[in-house]
């Protein structure tokens, strides 16, 4: 690492300057013979380990010094089966006694996560864990993600769930609403999509696992143990068996239906870097520091960690590969990717490809705050092409579909608000070069930053921010029910027939609502919570979403691969009308059994006539009903030449009527 282009400050050269461990064995290796504990603490003048018999209050059973090894590392060999004690690590810096702290790298712990634990990982595995493969993944493009917060999947009475907020929520197949819809687990699989995004799962500090019988609602970035499940969601927090062996229970019933498990990981920052293991262990070193000796803060959140120091960047890559491994996870999100260095990022994305080329990774392509870490070494979005592996969020096409984030009165073209048909175009071609985008006039980015389509994020709503029905009634404030309804299909329309891989919020599909709120990440369940009685209320709404992933998982023109595919096979129309955008995905676009497609997007608040291409054109979509087959749609002609008229606030597709 070249030290004077990170732009180290002079408490960081010193830190930096620390012997990096190179061995595979830091924390706790445990067999019924004896148990080995490594620590990498290079200035510590001695280091006590303590062994409980509880992971909270209880008795110590031994309190031990450990021993100077190589590499800046201490070590220790405990004799005997200490299988299910607890530990923790408290070393003497510069004559200061620090904070008795957990294993940084803790694969188990006690409630709250302030014990580490000795846990033999075999015994948690449930029944068949195995034999359970990953579900089949041919292409990233064929991708469907599905984001949601384990307590909101399941909190509200109806969900018909017996395990209320918790991991094992996902296992219980055969839930039904009241109105007998299905729910949980079940709903995923009607609804189509291939991936379950989790916010964070890892141990979070905010909510206190000793008083779960009380309200607590967060989402969890505020990280804590980073290699252990978070103990809220699981049905007893105390025993750190347990919520490992609930944790694979959920991955594994999700992979029996079919559906891959994606992680959002918070790396960037902790909840409280001055308490917490690596602050006390190597002052000063996993954070970066202002030159004063504070904690820099481009998290927003009082710190960030320096993904560019050898050790923080061996913690990820080695935190990283122990989740795809021991757990299977299947992807992961990282959030304010922008806080860490581009190498690292790569450097993550081949050594977890080298488990599984199908793990898929992608996060937020920017900061919270400003950084020392130098801008052109940031995992931002502008710098996606030297990404290898590793997806961004298109804010792009977001905000030109719904309207921007900080302003809940500001109209997006689903809206009515013109001149953002270049953004829509930018997103359809998930953020490519495209010969027909005029750059310049696209919201956010002036130049393409994707090397090709699967390095977007296409979507209109997360957890952050309104979810889509809040926006609809901030922007369209003229709007009857029906029209409302209408951009409730029409703006996750955009979505899953542009290029890229889509991102659903969870429950756009049964009108969620957070009553206005944009950040409700500590409020209550109230706000929060799926309400599945909605299901069968906006059957319609689900039915859409549903048969909208169904066309797209049959049509492989609306998932290209490469540039040069959706270079070669999409085409934009010249349509000289605000509000309307539309393109041509022709010659068995991605060996499509359609060969010459339509898609037009009409944010209008009236009916919209367009010329056809010439040719004999079915209408297989609008804003009524997906008919795949070709069948009349609502009061349209079977056929359609020369030109045809787009409802308002709706997509069409039409097909070549020799494809059908």
């Amino acid at each position: 690492m070249n030290l004077v282009s990170c732009q180290l400050s002079s408490k960081e050269e010193l830190t930096e300057g620390y012997p990096a461990y190179h061995g595979s064995d830091l924390g706790v290796t445990y067999t019924p013979q004896k148990t080995t504990f490594r620590v990498w603490a290079p200035p510590a003048e001695s280091i006590t380990l303590r062994i409980f018999d509880q992971g909270h209050e209880g008795n110590i059973l031994e309190t031990l010094e450990m021993k100077e090894d190589v590499q800046g590392t201490w070590i220790l060999e405990l004799e005997g089966d200490w299988k299910n004690r607890y530990y923790t690590y408290q070393a003497t810096i510069d004559g200061k006694l620090m904070l008795e702290v957990p294993d940084p790298y803790a694969k188990a712990v006690g409630v709250n996560g302030d014990r580490g634990m000795i846990v033999d990982l075999t015994s948690t595995n449930p029944s068949g864990w195995e034999t359970v493969d990953r579900p089949e993944l041919e292409s990233f493009a064929d991708m469907v993600i599905w984001e949601i917060h384990v307590r909101d999947f399941s909190i509200h009475p109806s969900s018909g769930i017996e395990n209320q907020g918790k991991y094992l929520a996902f296992t219980e197949t055969g839930t039904r609403s009241p109105e007998g819809e299905k729910t949980g687990i079940d709903h995923l699989v009607e609804l189509g999509i291939t991936h379950v995004h989790l916010l964070p799962v890892f141990d979070y500090a905010s909510v206190d696992e000793t008083r779960l019988d009380e309200p607590q609602f967060n989402w969890g970035y505020d990280p804590k143990n980073y290699n252990t499940p978070e103990g809220s969601y699981a049905t007893d927090p105390y025993d750190g068996n347990v919520r490992i062996r609930e944790f694979k229970q959920m991955v594994q019933s999700l992979h029996n239906q079919g559906i891959r498990v994606i992680m959002d990981v918070v790396y960037n920052h902790m909840y409280d870097a001055s308490a917490f293991a690596f602050e006390n262990l190597v002052p000063g070193y996993y954070f970066r520091m202002n030159p004063d000796g504070t904690f820099s803060d481009g998290a927003g959140c009082g710190n960030e960690t320096a993904s560019d120091h050898t050790m923080m960047r061996k913690f990820m890559i080695e935190s990283l590969k122990y989740w795809a491994q021991e757990y299977r996870i299947d992807g992961f999100r990282f959030d304010l990717m922008g806080l860490h260095d581009i190498e690292t990022m790569n450097l993550i994305a081949e050594e977890l490809h080298a488990i599984d080329p199908t793990i898929f990774l992608y996060g937020e392509g920017w900061t919270a705050g400003d950084t020392p870490l130098p801008e052109e070494d940031r995992a931002v979005k502008a710098h996606a092409s030297q990404l290898k592996g590793v997806a961004v969020f298109s804010d792009d096409i977001r905000d030109a579909i719904r309207g921007p984030w900080w302003e809940s009165e500001a109209p997006g073209f689903m809206a009515g608000q013109k001149g953002l048909e270049e953004s829509i175009k930018f997103g359809v071609v998930a953020s490519t070069k495209h010969p027909q985008i005029n750059y310049p006039k696209v919201n956010y980015s002036d130049a393409p930053y994707a090397d090709n389509p699967l390095q977007t994020i296409t979507y209109v709503t997360c957890h952050d921010n309104p979810c889509l029905w809040d926006k609809i009634l901030d922007t369209c404030t003229d709007c009857n029910r029906d029209n409302k309804m209408d951009l409730q299909k029409f703006a996750n329309a955009i979505v899953l027939t542009s290029q890229g891989v889509p991102l659903l919020h969870a429950g756009e599909e049964l009108v969620r609502t957070k009553y206005g709120e944009h950040n409700s990440y500590n409020l209550p369940d109230s706000i929060n919570q799926l309400v599945w009685h909605n299901k069968y209320s906006y059957r319609d709404i689900f039915d859409y979403y549903r048969d909208l992933i169904s066309l797209r998982k049959n049509h492989p023109a609306f998932r290209m691969s490469t540039t040069e595919m959706v270079q070669q096979h999409l085409k934009f129309f010249e349509i000289n009308k605000p509000l309307v955008v539309g393109f041509h995905i022709g010659d068995n676009a991605n060996n499509d059994r359609w060969k010459d497609i339509l898609v037009f997007y009409n944010a209008n608040a009236k009916d919209v006539t367009v010329d056809l291409p010439e040719g004999n054109w079915v209408i297989v979509a609008t804003k009524y009903s997906i008919e795949e087959t070709g069948s009349t749609v609502d009061g349209y002609n079977e056929l359609q030449t020369g030109s045809t008229t787009i409802p308002d606030r709706s997509i069409m597709i039409l097909v070549d009527r020799a494809s059908i």
